[in-house]
């Protein structure tokens, strides 16, 4: 374990006398330029991050003007963090650079490592990390306290936890009373800290293991934050504005690229892989209903012609097939337009699938269903045991396809399968794959010139 005087990630707060009583309660506002500005750098924080893992693994180095510009979002995030809701330790704004700025109360420094293992950098930010990451979930509410990403509620930011339960109890106390009680100052900046070494570690900038240790207070044990003027610091000179949006934009170029890649590597294999000896894509799940049906939604094809030609030129034929969970009991599938299938469950107890991933939602109904070969409805149908399906190609209007018992009995369990022979399915593929190529192409070269430009020694500053 590190000595305090070592340790080569060293955050530092100091508390302002004279808060105000009232701003923290409109700070989520006064901070939202910034945290524009970082919900711009973290992807490119987690794009150079990835690069630094492999310059690591190959060379044991970490490049240093790549390491300088992550520690500069670090130190920015820390900034801003400090005057909001991670601490409310002051109400100087915080400002809008990746340098160090020795006059504002917060500060982050990291220590440059001039050699990293290669073989820590594989497991430690994963596995070896995992005891911190229990702690700091506890400290910040979970994961990563930067920024945090749910698919319900996006990006979101700091607070959380007991830092944040702390950081709300002093800002009542504040609201009230004119004073930031001191002890949970100490205490949030001493939990901000260990968060912050630990964000470090796993970034990869140090090999150092962080301390199983509570340093609480706004002075860091390992030593005081040095002034940027007394060592070379590239994001205090080489860093430039447009630099730094040369790279934001590289980076969103390389995840954008990534997920084209991914997806048309996926739609290549599809193309190439998973079709059958007729020709369709296919997938399939078991769907299941107490009552007397399972209905789809609204199956709507409308548009021109020659948006309906383009369509049905990409999907191709569509196959339905349906296979009872009983082989003994016949089952029935049918497509019609949606009103006349409406018109026939209407009143009965029938589930509508929302969407192939199972969300359903449950009609009520006390009527039973007449056996659904007799409704007259149908454009296409297949009923009987064993599976049973029909093919067909897409056409305009509103469509419903329809499951049922073939007796119209409830309690319906099959095994549904849906597929398409989309004929335009590998040029689809080779097409997203291309646009993934050339922005790749575009992002690694508007991030590489910078950090090359950046890692540049700047010439002797005169005294």
């Amino acid at each position: 374990m590190s000595s305090p005087s070592s340790y080569p990630v060293r955050i530092e707060g100091d508390l302002d006398p004279s808060v105000s009583r009232g701003l923290w309660l409109v700070k989520w506002l006064l901070v939202f330029p910034h945290l524009v500005v970082l919900a711009l750098l973290w992807p490119a924080f987690f794009v150079l991050s990835i690069a630094a893992f492999f310059a690591i693994l190959v060379t044991g180095r970490y490049p240093r003007s790549i390491f300088e510009f992550n520690v500069g979002v670090m130190r920015w995030t820390w900034r801003v963090h400090f005057y909001s809701y991670a601490a409310l330790g002051t109400d100087a704004y915080p400002p809008f650079t990746l340098a160090d700025v020795p006059t504002y109360p917060a500060r982050l420094e990291v220590d440059y490592p001039e050699r990293l293992s290669r073989g820590l950098v594989l497991v430690k930010w994963w596995l070896l990390a995992i005891p911190h990451y229990v702690i700091i979930g506890f400290f910040a509410g979970g994961g990563l306290w930067a920024l945090r990403y749910s698919s319900e509620r996006g990006f979101t930011w700091g607070g959380g936890g007991l830092i944040g339960i702390l950081v709300l109890v002093a800002g009542v106390v504040l609201l009230f009373t004119g004073r930031y009680p001191r002890s949970i100052f100490d205490f949030v900046l001493g939990m901000d800290r260990w968060v912050l070494r630990v964000g470090a570690y796993a970034a990869l900038m140090t090999d150092e293991y962080p301390p199983f240790r509570f340093d609480a207070g706004g002075h860091d044990p390992s030593g005081p934050v040095q002034d940027s003027a007394e060592t070379w610091q590239p994001s205090d000179h080489h860093w430039t504005g447009g630099r730094v949006a040369s790279v934001i934009v590289g980076a969103v170029l390389v995840l954008t690229a990534m997920g084209l890649l991914t997806g048309g590597g996926t739609l290549l294999w599809a193309d190439r892989a998973q079709r059958d000896a007729d020709g369709f894509v296919s997938t399939s799940r078991t769907l299941t209903s107490d009552g007397y049906a399972i209905a789809s939604e609204n199956l709507e094809l409308t548009g021109t012609s020659a948006n309906a030609n383009w369509i049905t030129g990409t999907v191709g034929d569509i196959r339905v097939r349906v296979t009872s969970a009983d082989p003994a009991t016949p089952v029935f599938v049918g497509i019609a337009p949606t009103s006349a299938a409406m018109t026939y469950l209407a009143g009965t107890q029938y589930t509508t699938l929302r969407d192939w991933a199972g969300a359903v939602t449950q009609n009520p109904g006390n009527r039973t269903l007449a056996a659904p070969q007799t409704a007259g409805i149908w454009v296409l149908q297949a009923g009987g045991t064993g599976t049973q399906g029909f093919v067909a190609p897409l056409q305009n209007g509103d469509w419903t396809v329809v499951i049922a018992n073939a007796n119209g009995a409830p309690g319906v369990n099959v095994r549904a399968e849906v597929g398409a022979t989309l004929p335009s399915l590998g040029t689809i593929a080779y097409s997203v794959l291309a646009v993934g190529l050339v922005l790749l192409g575009g992002g690694v070269a508007l991030i590489v010139v910078p950090v090359r430009l950046a890692a540049r020694r700047p010439a002797e500053i005169s005294s």
